[in-house]
């Protein structure tokens, strides 16, 4: 579907397995060379075991397709099955033909395979036994493959197995019924997921491989996709293919990394939020027990240490006046701390390498009080307590054209020299300038300082019309499709006489597509949290907080 479009000659991330397209990091290169071992070396056992989507089928495409001339391999795929049907599966694989009367027989069986093997061992020939999925097999099968070890020479074996599977085949081979096979085996290898660099390197190469000539997924979105991955190939595969569906979807060229997200959350269905949110919600119940413990020792200081202080003098209006509450809107400027002022642009990063430690909470308290809601540090995540006061998180990449599209107030995560992401609240955008409520203190900064120290990364709050946010599409029904009939038939320009139809059919889904295409978003006819939230935000008359312009930029 996207190929052309990307201008690939197949598409990069296809879960068959290939051997042009085995990448060979650190361990997967080793693991590669522990079966080769087991192909050229005489001797037992060798076993590989990795996690579900490590690549050990890959490696073994791989194999077969580097294997010597005096090799010959048996492959098996799926050991669930008896004696009998096993050593059938062997000679069938190494082409030996079986009586009929044989066929019943695990003597006869055995007996056939013996021959070819002392044939094959007269011409110079090694034969391998690969065992795949070997964590199915039953413990009276692993004993008939023991015993295929027994077949040997007064020199060496004549038959190489090598068992792969998943962890769980080490836990079988550990048990005391099973140590005389466990004592056979002579190489062991455990195949981890790839690390971060090895991800971006494997991404890059198949898309190599594929016919890519530019770079498809943005620095960003490739780090993503290591994360959401955990590094696993077929998972790095899955959401890779899906996140290049959704760029094509959304007719653009690269990929970035709140695509990788909805990518990972369409394949693991549930939200992926961006790295820093869920962090940073973790810090809540430390920052709140060190919060009390500092206020404690305020007031024990402030009853027993301090002496009463001197009357202060009044302070003329002007100096008590936040600046920013000139230009505000009303719920912005409610929420400004009283001892807020307007500060000339500084340094950010200099200021960014002063702060201490993260206020989380207090970015969320201050968001939350734009809206006139209440953040309480140390209980339910922040998305929890902005549902139950019928608002809705919604997190996104994508920088400041994305901030004055959805024309919120939102929480952006900014990098500080050492430590994490010290987080602040933009309140206001113009096209040079930005404000934020950092530290306690309403500050304006020129855009270029804010994006050195910005990833695009942002969650802001919305209020929908109902608390049922579900993503809505052909077939739905009920009152949050005839709302959104309701509200999109209005950013058309269409009459809204009346209550409207509560079943979502084709004209609905052509004007969800319709407002889709015009906003940039991805067209796919679906009103999930973004579309919504998008549409509530454009149809805001000034009754819900929005992002004030800058004055003076």
């Amino acid at each position: 579907m996207y190929l052309s479009f990307y201008g690939l000659a197949e598409k990069p991330f296809s879960i068959t397995p290939d051997p042009r397209y085995l990448f060979l990091g650190g361990r997967h290169a080793e693991a590669l060379a522990h079966l080769v071992y087991g192909i050229t070396e005489a001797g037992g056992f060798i076993q590989l075991t990795g996690e579900v989507g490590t690549g050990k089928t890959t490696i073994i495409r791989s194999l077969l397709s580097k294997q010597p001339d005096n090799a010959e391999i048996a492959l098996i795929l799926n050991p669930r099955m008896n004696a009998t049907e096993f050593l059938l599966t062997i000679c069938e694989e190494l082409g030996i033909l079986v009586p009929d009367d044989a066929i019943d027989s695990v003597k006869e069986l055995v007996d056939i395979l013996n021959r070819y093997l002392l044939r094959a061992h007269a011409s110079g020939k090694r034969v391998v036994l690969v065992v795949d999925e070997a964590q199915n097999l039953p413990p009276e099968l692993l004993e008939q493959v023991r015993l295929l070890t027994n077949l040997e020479t007064e020199t060496q074996k004549l038959l190489q197995i090598i068992l792969i599977g998943q962890p769980e085949l080490r836990e079988v081979l550990s048990r005391n019924d099973l140590r005389q096979l466990a004592q056979r085996i002579t190489g062991r290898y455990h195949l981890e997921p790839l690390t971060q660099k090895e991800s971006v390197a494997y991404l890059k190469h198949r898309l190599r491989v594929a016919g890519a000539t530019s770079d498809l997924f943005t620095p960003g979105a490739l780090r993503e996709l290591h994360r959401v991955s955990g590094g696993v190939p077929r998972l790095l595969n899955i959401i890779g293919d899906r996140a290049l569906l959704g760029g094509y979807s959304e007719d653009r060229h690269q990929v970035s990394a709140s695509m990788v997200r909805k990518a990972a959350g369409e394949v693991f269905d549930r939200r992926v939020f961006a790295r820093w949110l869920p962090w940073a919600l973790s810090t809540g119940t430390v920052l709140v027990v060190a919060g009390a413990l500092l206020t404690g020792w305020a007031l024990y200081a402030r009853t027993h240490l301090a002496a009463p202080p001197p009357p202060a003098a009044a302070a003329s209006p002007a100096a008590t006046t936040p600046a920013v509450q000139e230009t505000a809107s009303p719920q912005v400027a409610a929420a400004v701390p009283a001892v807020a002022t307007m500060l000339p642009a500084a340094d950010l990063r200099t200021l960014l390498a002063g702060t201490g430690m993260d206020d989380i909470d207090g970015a969320w308290r201050q968001l939350f009080a734009i809206w006139s809601a209440r953040y309480v540090a140390g209980g339910e995540d922040a998305c929890t307590q902005a549902l139950r006061q019928g608002l809705e998180c919604l997190s996104q990449q994508g920088g400041f054209e994305r901030l004055r599209l959805f024309n919120r107030p939102a929480i952006l995560p900014l990098d500080r020299p050492v430590g994490g992401p010290q987080h602040a609240v933009l309140t206001g955008i113009a096209a040079e300038r930005a404000q934020l409520l950092l530290g306690g203190s309403a500050q304006e900064f020129p855009l270029p300082q804010l994006l050195q120290n910005w990833s695009g990364d942002f969650v802001l709050l919305w209020k929908p019309p109902q608390l049922d946010t579900r993503n809505l599409s052909m077939g739905s029904r009920g009152e949050p499709v005839r709302q959104l009939r309701t509200r999109l038939r209005s950013w058309a320009g269409l009459s809204v006489d009346g209550p409207g139809s509560d079943f979502f059919d084709a004209s609905l889904e052509t004007l969800v597509r319709q407002f889709q295409r015009q906003h940039g978003l991805a067209v796919d006819g679906i009103a999930g949290s973004q579309t919504q939230a998008l549409l509530d935000a454009v149809l805001a008359r000034g009754g819900t907080p929005q992002l004030t312009p800058v004055a003076g930029a």
